[in-house]
């Protein structure tokens, strides 16, 4: 599964994008919230990013936030919630808005999101409203910014750890090794702080 993507921007629209990693051009679909902070045609691009298995196609769904991936990710777990409406709400209301709104069981605020009727807007607050307290903040501030603490929590990612996890574990394994250190050194340091909880 494919958790994280860095490369190229080659095309952006409102719908996707297409990165260039290593000379493939992987489209994401993405919400507004991203659209909105995408960098210029040939800027750098990094996304975390939700793989979604269908039998006729992969798709890939991108986000500049682990918030929004979470989110995402929460969302699609409600039944009746496929990726594409996933997307769309997350296009029409900010994370911090949409937490609040489950968690406050606001039905207006929610059904006034395209593509979200009264029954949706239930559904959703019925299903999600526990599980919303562990997105309590709009805006995480990301722990990990560097390239290789990145690609580790990519990595932790794809092996299951949620990604908050991931990034602690990666944060506290990269204050207890001593610089210089690669991938490989970090990735098993931190495999081995997920281990002892």
């Amino acid at each position: 599964m494919i958790a994280h993507i860095s490369g190229r921007l080659l095309h952006k629209s409102t719908e996707s994008v297409v990165v260039d990693v290593g000379g493939v051009g992987y489209e994401v679909f993405i919400p507004l919230s991203t659209f909105y902070k995408l960098p210029e045609v040939n800027g750098q691009l990094s996304l975390k990013v939700h793989t979604h298995l269908r039998e006729d196609a992969i798709q890939l769904y991108g986000f500049l936030t682990l918030e929004e991936k979470e989110a995402f990710q929460m969302l699609i777990s409600v039944s009746g919630v496929g990726p594409k409406l996933a997307r769309n709400i997350l296009s029409g209301i900010a994370v911090g808005d949409l937490v609040s709104a489950i968690g406050s069981s606001d039905r207006a605020r929610l059904s006034a999101i395209p593509g979200i009727g009264a029954k949706s807007a239930d559904r959703l607050i019925l299903e999600l409203k526990d599980k919303v307290k562990g997105l309590h903040r709009a805006e995480r501030v990301e722990a990990v910014k560097d390239p290789l603490s990145n690609d580790v929590v990519s990595a932790l990612d794809n092996l299951g750890y949620r990604s908050a996890q991931a990034e602690e574990a990666v944060k506290k394994a990269k204050a207890a090794l001593t610089p210089p250190f690669g991938f490989e050194e970090l990735f098993k340091e931190s495999l081995k702080l997920l281990a002892k909880k």
